[in-house]
């Protein structure tokens, strides 16, 4: 694709890069077979191709997002799909993240859009205020329904729709510490507490601990560690996602520094995703830069590191089917296809691709709270393909997904980490029991 930046405008480390991937795109159009909200509305400007013109326009142009930018990039899930199916190598998620920071700098949003979006950025990265705001929607949640019909209440009925009947109590597994490996030690790792995950299902992570302690690898919960900052980055909230991601990044440091680090483990890959991405995201940072880059150099997703420590195969705890539904931010943000699959089956348990595995189930980090409608669609295209393999459980490697499909099925929803702890000598996991 051709451009025509100035000097000046290229002087910007941001735009810069924007104009290296929009020189990328070929208007071949493959990105719009595999693109979630194009097969729903079949509007252009809502295909990977289509928001690359209007990126290309606005930025270009040194223009203020006007309302059909906002309109068409708001609708975009992030879902990266469009990244696998790319053949030039176009990186449009680091073009689509410079779009919502534009979009947040120069854009006026309506006065409800503007509540919402604060509301979400400076309660979920939070647990305590998670925690206490998840009491209050645990008694309007039996409205849930009547609320979203309400003119203008659509969103704040889906966030009903989506809490828990109640929030978990603080776990072991978010406060900062030593879990010390059983038997000769193989391995030092620091796990993400996170902010979301641990108040709505604490039992991922203390799966992951268990888990990882008995077959010989230590643990630690560093601290400083609170959240990534990838809902706020998604939501163009620069400034709000670099403070939280650099309290972590220095707790990561700490441990690195001391007693050492092999991995940094993940277990809610939409935060793997980000975190991976910690380098580019400070490569402006003359004070995080480096540390940044060294912190995305051991992340791994908990099944990436479980891959390398070889588990032998185990006799399955019940002879149960798993649909397994791949997360975007594993399959497409950080190319994991085949290892949790393979994990499940060593673990002896039959595990079943869902037909159109490639499609975003709808959840997208904020998506399913700021995009219902649509958001409701993908979640019911999703269910319809999963229920095809008549699964006993469904498997998935992110919180978000885990929320989105539990809301619409009495099929066990599960994480891919309670499976395997419970195959190698942990509990039945809760969702299941």
């Amino acid at each position: 694709m051709q451009t025509s930046f100035t000097l000046a405008q290229l002087a910007d480390p941001d735009t810069r890069e924007s104009e290296k991937i929009l020189r990328t795109c070929v208007h071949c159009g493959f990105c719009t077979a595999t693109c979630p909200t194009y097969l729903l509305l079949g509007d252009e400007l809502d295909s990977p191709r289509g928001r690359i013109y209007l990126i290309k326009d606005m930025l270009e142009g040194g223009k203020p997002a006007n309302d059909e930018v906002v309109k068409h990039v708001d609708r975009c899930l992030s879902c990266l799909s469009c990244m696998t199916t790319c053949p030039s190598g176009v990186h449009y998620m680091h073009l689509v993240d410079h779009a919502r920071a534009h979009i947040e700098e120069t854009y006026r949003r309506p006065f409800a859009d503007r509540v919402m979006r604060s509301l979400i950025a400076h309660v979920l990265p939070y647990r305590s205020r998670f925690r206490l705001a998840l009491v209050g929607a645990a008694a309007a949640r039996p409205f849930a329904r009547s609320i979203g019909r309400m003119p203008g209440l659509a969103r704040i009925g889906a966030m009903l729709a989506l809490a828990p009947r109640f929030p978990s109590g603080r776990s072991t597994s978010e406060v900062p510490g030593t879990f010390t490996a059983e038997g000769q030690r193989r391995g030092r790792v620091a796990l993400l507490a996170g902010c979301v995950q641990p108040v709505l299902d604490p039992a991922i992570n203390e799966a992951a601990i268990r888990l990882l302690t008995r077959i010989g690898v230590e643990v630690v919960i560093a601290k400083g560690d609170k959240c990534c900052g990838s809902l706020a980055h998604h939501m163009g909230r620069s400034d709000d996602a670099h403070a939280t991601a650099k309290a972590t990044i220095d707790g990561w440091i700490a441990e690195m520094d001391g007693a050492g680090l092999d991995a940094i483990l993940v277990t809610a890959s939409g935060c793997g995703t980000t975190i991976k991405d910690y380098g580019f995201m400070f490569r402006e940072d003359p004070a995080y830069a480096e540390k940044a880059a060294r912190v995305s150099s051991i992340a791994r997703d908990i099944t990436e590191y479980l891959e390398t420590l070889k588990l032998e195969r185990a006799a399955p705890p019940e002879p149960l089917t798993v649909a397994y539904h791949s997360a975007c931010s594993l399959q497409h943000g950080q190319q994991i296809k085949v290892t949790p699959k393979t994990l499940l089956q060593r673990a002896g348990f039959t595990v079943r691709d869902v037909p159109e595995g490639h499609i975003c189930c709808g959840s997208a980090g904020t998506y399913n709270m700021l995009q219902p409608e649509i958001s409701g669609q993908l979640k019911a295209r999703k269910l319809a393909n999963i229920a095809k393999v008549k699964p006993d459980i469904i498997a998935a490697g992110n919180i978000g997904c885990m929320t989105q499909l539990a809301s619409g099925t009495a099929t066990p929803v599960v994480h891919t980490i309670e499976l395997l702890d419970w195959a190698y000598g942990g509990p039945k996991p809760e969702g299941i029991a």
